[in-house]
Parts: C-alpha cells; structure tokens; sequence
C-alpha cells in the first residue's frame, strides 16, 4: 500500500534525514526532505505530500510555526519528530494540528508505525468516518462498532456510554497520542476545571474493567501530561 504515498521529511540534521529517507524509501514511500522550513513550505507546495515529518529546531523558523502555516491551508497529517521532550511542546505542537509526537531519540519501527498508523487514520477520515461492518482489533481486544460492543477474548466488557465513546475515539485514531484536551471536547464538548480530571476518572475505570494493571498500557498508553494513545497492532 505505501508506495502511493509521497512523505516530505524536513529536518536539518543530516544524519537523521537521511537515516528516516533510506528506511521509509525501502518501505516503499516516495521521499522528498527539506533542511529548513522554508525549503519545506516550498517543496509541500511542489509535491503536495500524504504526509509529513517534521523537526521542530529547524535553523530558520520554528517547527510549530511551519505547523501552523500547514494548517491554514491543508490538513495534511504531521508527525512530528523532535528532541524537545517537554510536556508542553507536546501538548502545543498536538493541538497546533500535528497528529503524533515521536521524540529523538527513537526506533526505526516505531516511527514505521506511527507512518503507517496516520496514514491509515487518514484515509478513514477522507471515507467519511463510516465504520459500517468494522471491528478494531489490538491484541484481545475487540471493538464492534455497528454494536457499539467491546468484547476481549469474545467476552463482552460492560462500558458506560462515555466509556465506550472514549474507548471507540481512541481506536479510531489507534497508534497516535490525543490530548486530553481534544479529549475532552470530542467526548463532552466543552472544557472546564474539572474536565480532565473528569477525563482521568473514566479512564481509570475503563482500564479496571479491560483488566488493565497499572503500568501495564497493554490496550492504552498515557502520555503524561500528555494525552492518551490507544495501542495498535499494525507493527
């Protein structure tokens, strides 16, 4: 499937640019880098790319700048690839508009899976959301979405209706981190004070009821102070 797809990777060290090119070039995608974000607007511009990977210490602009210019004219997925390893850089580059946060340094694999994983959320979100006849699966875990079920190893897990809506939004954007705050206001639609907290309550007991033990993340990783990310099992 990935050999339709054109990635603009703009990142200024060399090493890695060209490390992230050879690997994704072997994977099958179509490769274009930049070394700054103003070559990167121009090549964007060019070769109207399915997806981009982004530095956020590029040499002339800064990387949450670039992502704000893409998204006043494009939604083309963004995943970031950085060595700022700050809570709040996460959290402005993801609600900028980026769609996953890899931080440096990391594995090949990994960044393989989250490519893949956005450009596969992607593509269900260009059909128009519809899941009918859809199950997601990841590990023993099972989402029946025209039954709004959750079923591991068969058996039925009781969710509240907001559990099972935060739980089937997860999944949708399986792979990729969201933040509490898209969260929340995908789930409720407002945010307040207590939302989050609100937000971390239900998770608990979603986690209780998947079995989950603390630390575990078999199903769900929390990206503290972050978000939350469902897991994949697209490898």
């Amino acid at each position: 499937m990935s050999a339709k797809y054109k990635i603009l990777i703009v990142e200024d060290e060399k090493n890695i640019r060209n490390l992230v090119k050879t690997i994704l070039k072997a994977n099958g995608y179509q490769v274009f880098d930049a070394t700054n974000g103003s070559t990167g607007m121009i090549m964007y511009n060019s070769h109207c790319p399915d997806l981009i990977i982004l530095d956020l210490g590029l040499p002339d602009i800064d990387g949450v700048q670039f992502i704000r210019e893409i998204r006043q004219v494009s939604q083309t997925p963004i995943i970031v690839l950085s060595a700022r390893h700050k809570e709040s850089d996460k959290v402005s580059a993801l609600d900028l508009g980026a769609n996953d946060y890899v931080t440096k340094p990391f594995g090949m694999e990994e960044l393989l899976a989250r490519v893949r994983a956005t450009l596969r959320n992607t593509l269900i979100k260009e059909s128009g959301g519809d899941f009918k006849g859809v199950k997601f699966t990841v590990d023993n875990l099972t989402l029946d979405y025209d039954k709004r079920r959750v079923m591991i190893d068969g058996g039925e897990i009781h969710l509240t209706q907001t559990e099972y809506n935060i739980v089937e939004y997860l999944s949708i954007h399986s792979g990729r981190v969201l933040t509490y705050a898209d969260i929340v206001k995908k789930i409720w639609g407002f945010s307040d004070s207590g939302s989050i907290k609100k937000l971390q309550v239900n998770m608990a007991n979603i986690r209780k009821k998947l079995n989950e033990k603390p630390g575990e993340n078999r199903y769900i990783t929390n990206e503290l102070g972050v978000g939350y990310r469902m897991n994949s099992d697209d490898k």
